[in-house]
């Protein structure tokens, strides 16, 4: 264990959340602009993509709610934020720029909801709370890009909501490899339980 890690457990992080009630699967802005490395993408986005195929496959055969994420603003970039200020290329992803779009290995199916979003969080100003709430859900399966971003600000929200959120660590990536591993130990510490996919259907299994 590294010193880092001893000093977290000394003072008494990163207790195990488990499952809790039925849970959801939200996949985070796996778009096609964060999935190509010359947009927003780079680094193990598409390894993520790829490992989240049989992730859905399987939430769809169990029947879980399904929430997909988009970073979509107004097409004369009315709503344009300090997000946009601190990213301003973000003001690009329209609801029609294909860069917005799903990656089509993930495409939403009928039954599943999309969220448009401007900010990070999945949940700031969006009524997914209690979209998920009305479903019973207690436990969240996060996948999705940025770890360091928009993943991180809505694992934080949904634990703020009351939610046990489940980053499955295969299933998230980023444009860099040093802020996805800090966020995954950070998150890992604070605000979810942090495990591969395999790990996660050993527990459904189980």
């Amino acid at each position: 264990m590294s010193t880092s890690s001893s000093v977290y457990q000394r003072q008494g992080f990163g207790g195990e959340l488990g499952l809790k009630g039925p849970p959801a699967l939200l996949l985070i802005d796996f778009v096609n602009g964060f999935a190509d490395p010359e947009q927003f993408g780079g680094g193990n986005i598409p390894a993520a993509i790829a490992a989240t195929v049989p992730v859905l496959a399987e939430a769809r055969r169990r029947r879980w709610p399904v929430v997909h994420t988009r970073i979509v603003f107004a097409d004369d970039g009315a709503d344009g934020n300090v997000f946009t200020l601190k990213v301003p290329g973000l003001l690009g992803l329209k609801e029609a720029d294909p860069a917005s779009a799903i990656v089509a290995e993930l495409a939403p199916v009928a039954g599943e909801r999309v969220v448009r979003k401007t900010v990070p969080s999945a949940f700031f100003g969006t009524g997914l709370a209690a979209w998920l709430t009305q479903r019973g859900v207690g436990s969240l399966v996060v996948a999705g890009c940025t770890t360091s971003g928009c993943v991180r600000a809505s694992v934080v929200d949904a634990m703020s909501h009351g939610f046990r959120p489940l980053v499955l660590e295969d299933c998230v990536g980023d444009r860099a490899l040093a802020p996805h591993e800090a966020n995954l130990f950070d998150m890992a510490q604070k605000n979810a339980d942090v495990l591969t996919w395999a790990r996660l259907r050993e527990r459904l299994d189980g």
